[in-house]
């Protein structure tokens, strides 16, 4: 929000509303009211939290085809996946990057090998130190489903408006696809742990680098956005960089006001202007390269986590006194129909880097290992978990030069408290109307959001008592624990 007319906001609800999603909001003010006394009941059985951890999710907007970030590597199963991609999508074998430990292949449950997308040598080096947790075929369930139970009773089994951009992101990001869209996991996250975490804070525990997100939406936490460079600043022709002008506006809402719009208004407002200060003025010192031991990448995504990083080291008691926190950032353009792989002409085992796909998934690959350099740089490594998050993966067969829309995908999980350097989960047989296709190369997933979703919220702090508050769901699943996060 690069400025800010005082009369754009007709009604008080109006403008709360509306400065609660631009990064204006801090209070429960900021935030529309549902279910208020569940909320607070949650809050009230939440027992205490000691020391700090943060949460970041990494969502790849558009649909990320994750059947081509992790390839098994057995001839048996890698041949599978050949025969399913076709030649325009298949990743040669040698192209791939080993998932190992210690010099040797690492093997899932069933005795599958990895590779990764040959964009991604950074993540294989995390994967490789015991920091990256891989897992295999999630997504977004109502309950657990088989080919023939989804076939045989659809409304009681699949998600609603499946394979749809808008609806599989708001299931992803609510963890609860059969239920009218209300909060976000995060947001019920933050609902509930607030209050006995960060009880004197002095900005809000939900930040967002990618704008307006359904992830973070709360009942009594409101989303904070900041921009890549820090606190939108109020401008425009009332502050045009006016210290003086800035002083007397502030002055003039200090002021007793019986009209109580115009007093919530005002305090908003302030508010909004002090935060935006202390958050400028905390990050300061970390705004060179200098001041970072392993460089951030100047892309979007690597400055989104960048400016994460600098939030994080400003945490302690002097300056944001939080001991949790939620943070929010996204890359576009994984909506690959088309130019999605090219291969170098004239070979068979070299991936061009020109690819649509290459690119993102480099970026992603780059700006995760900057950020987990970070951490270890600010002695925060095992206190700070990033898992990455999209709309569903994509089809096996093509689709002209890309791939379709399709179901359950591969995610990664990333820190030094994961449980990292194995996978979890179960990869799908990848068969063109296999046992586990919906029919076209959609994989039906087998891990759920809800269970991936219970096992952060836990290591976060979340008590279990308050899981069936979180995700009303969780208990269709057999675990409520992954098991990745240690």
């Amino acid at each position: 929000m690069n400025s800010f007319a005082l009369n754009s906001f007709t009604t008080r609800r109006n403008f709360l509303s509306r400065a609660a999603f631009s990064g204006l909001g801090l209070t429960a003010a900021g935030s529309i009211i549902r279910d208020f006394g569940l909320m607070q009941s949650a809050m009230a059985a939440q027992g205490p939290v000691s020391g700090y951890k943060a949460i970041v999710c990494l969502f790849l907007a558009g649909g990320n085809d994750a059947n081509n970030w992790i390839v098994p590597t057995d001839t048996e199963t890698y041949n599978a996946y050949a025969t399913a991609r076709g030649g325009l999508l298949q990743i040669p074998s040698a192209a791939l990057l080993p998932l190992n430990v210690g010099g040797s292949p690492v093997t899932d449950a069933d005795g599958h090998t990895y590779g990764l997308h040959p964009s991604s040598t950074r993540l294989q080096t995390l994967f490789a130190e015991g920091k990256m947790a891989s897992l295999l075929n999630i997504g977004s369930l109502v309950r657990p489903t088989t080919k023939t139970q989804y076939n045989s009773n659809p409304s009681f089994y699949r998600p609603p408006q499946l394979f749809s951009h808008s609806d599989q992101v708001t299931q992803w990001q609510t963890s609860i696809p059969d239920q009218p869209p209300t909060t976000g996991w995060c947001g019920r996250v933050a609902d509930i742990i607030n209050g006995v975490a960060n009880p004197a804070g002095n900005i809000s525990m939900s930040i967002s680098l990618a704008g307006a997100n359904t992830l973070q939406v709360g009942n009594m936490v409101a989303q904070y956005q900041v921009a890549t460079t820090g606190a939108e600043t109020l401008t425009g022709s009332l502050m045009s960089g006016n210290n003086v002008r800035v002083k007397a506006m502030r002055d003039i809402m200090d002021l007793p006001n019986a009209n109580l719009q115009r007093q919530a208004y005002a305090e908003v407002l302030d508010r909004a202007i002090a935060t935006g200060d202390l958050l400028n003025t905390s990050i300061a010192n970390t705004a060179s390269d200098a001041f970072w031991t392993n460089p951030f990448p100047t892309t979007s995504i690597g400055n989104q986590m960048k400016m994460i990083a600098r939030l994080i080291e400003a945490r302690g008691p002097a300056k944001f006194n939080m001991n949790r926190q939620i943070f929010f950032c996204q890359i576009g353009g994984f909506d690959t129909h088309t130019a999605q792989v090219r291969t170098n002409t004239g070979t068979d085992n070299v991936l061009s880097n020109t690819g649509t796909h290459y690119s993102l998934l480099f970026q992603v690959s780059e700006a995760i290992f900057a950020f987990q350099r970070a951490m270890e740089q600010l002695g925060v490594s095992n206190d700070v978990t990033t898992f990455t998050a999209s709309d569903f993966s994509r089809t096996f067969p093509n689709n002209s030069q890309g791939s379709d829309h399709g179901w359950g995908s591969h995610h990664f999980v990333v820190g030094g408290a994961v449980d990292g350097g194995k996978f979890y989960g179960k990869l799908p047989t990848l068969a063109i109307n296999g046992p586990d296709d919906t029919g076209t190369g959609r994989w039906i997933p087998t891990l759920s959001v809800d269970q991936h979703a219970a096992t952060l919220a836990r290591w976060f702090g979340v008590d279990s008592s308050m899981m069936s508050t979180l995700l009303p769901n969780l208990s269709r699943f057999s675990s409520s624990d992954l098991g990745f996060m240690g």
